[in-house]
């Protein structure tokens, strides 16, 4: 174990006062696996579940404002998410285990950093944990990895269940820094590879993020989170995908869709989205809109089963959502 100092502040402007190689903890499930692993060396840690941001609650517009300290197990059992975001408490408890989900947090599952066993093994080359070296992945084990969003620098693929829902209801991340407080779109938080693959957010030094705001959700029963998987629990997705539909007497007035295990974020398309205005479903319609959301996917070597698979997976979770039949998380699944 390397030595770190560690404090607990009380106020949002004593956590973000801290320069320098510094970072959070919350819930702890990935930051103390990373400096387990030799993968995450922080300087400093700042234990910031001490401040005010544990709660649940209505917005004015009827959506519904989660805080970053609550546990992604409460935000899933709680009676307004179940009640107005099943799409939301589907996708986490598809993700991780109970035990995982009853200390990670909504913030640090923002946050969490890709499982790439190459990112885990200091060993190994990898540009997202020592920029420059390289990409192990390339040509390598990489069944897993991405195809969406890649570069020649990462291909290392987005962890989260609970951002895939995030993103197709359009949430909005609140943060606090040394500069204040500003909002971004879910769908813009998270950073392709690019040239800095190292880069996983819009975070800047020193900043917090404090809450989760959702929009009001008008999609009723026509969702469903599909995920594909290796086993039936504690496994990280293949192909998910993440869908809400408004329907009318039949007929598509618009609808939300991201795909999860394909990107190197969650993955939406807002021309696949457009597609679906004012359609009847059809197998045609839906095929289309799997083509669009994929455009542009690239495998190496051992994912090309990914490209296979998703059309199939996202024509499926359509249809689901399309006549009101959500994937059921079933309690042995989950529990």
């Amino acid at each position: 174990m390397r030595s770190f100092s560690y404090s607990r502040p009380t106020s949002f402007e004593e956590a973000c006062r801290n320069a320098g190689h510094t970072r959070f903890l919350a819930g702890g499930t990935n930051l103390i696996d990373l400096m387990k692993s030799d993968v995450e060396r922080p300087a400093h840690v700042i234990d910031i579940k001490s401040l005010p941001m544990h709660h649940i609650a209505d917005r004015p517009d009827g959506g519904l404002h989660l805080g970053a300290l609550v546990t992604n197990a409460d935000t899933a059992a709680h009676p307004l998410v179940v009640e107005r975001y099943p799409l939301l408490a589907s996708a986490i408890l598809a993700g991780a285990s109970p035990q995982i989900r009853n200390m990670a947090t909504n913030g640090g599952n923002l946050n969490q950093r890709t499982r790439c066993h190459y990112f885990y093994d200091p060993a190994m080359a990898c540009n997202k944990r020592s920029p420059g070296t390289g990409c192990a992945a390339r040509g390598g084990r990489n069944r897993i990895m991405a195809v969406l969003g890649t570069s020649d620098a990462c291909i290392a693929t987005f962890p989260s269940d609970m951002c895939i829902a995030l993103a197709a209801l359009n949430a909005t991340i609140n943060l606090h820094g040394p500069d204040g407080e500003r909002t971004v779109g879910v769908r813009d938080y998270h950073c392709l590879p690019g040239d800095t693959p190292w880069r996983d957010n819009i975070l800047q030094p020193g900043e917090i993020v404090t809450a989760i705001d959702l929009p009001p959700a008008p999609f009723g029963p026509h969702h469903t989170y599909l995920k594909v998987r290796d086993r039936l629990s504690f496994a990280f997705a293949i192909v998910s995908v993440a869908v809400g539909l408004c329907m009318k007497d039949g007929r598509i007035e618009r609808g939300s869709i991201a795909l999860g295990g394909m990107g190197t974020k969650p993955w939406c398309v807002p021309h696949a989205e457009a597609l679906l205005e004012d359609q009847l479903p059809s197998h045609s319609l839906f095929r289309d809109v799997a083509e669009r959301l994929l455009h542009g996917a690239v495998a190496d070597r051992d994912n090309t089963a990914k490209i296979r698979l998703a059309p199939r997976v996202i024509e499926r979770a359509l249809w689901q959502a399309a006549i009101g039949t959500p994937q059921s998380q079933t309690d042995k699944a989950i529990r």
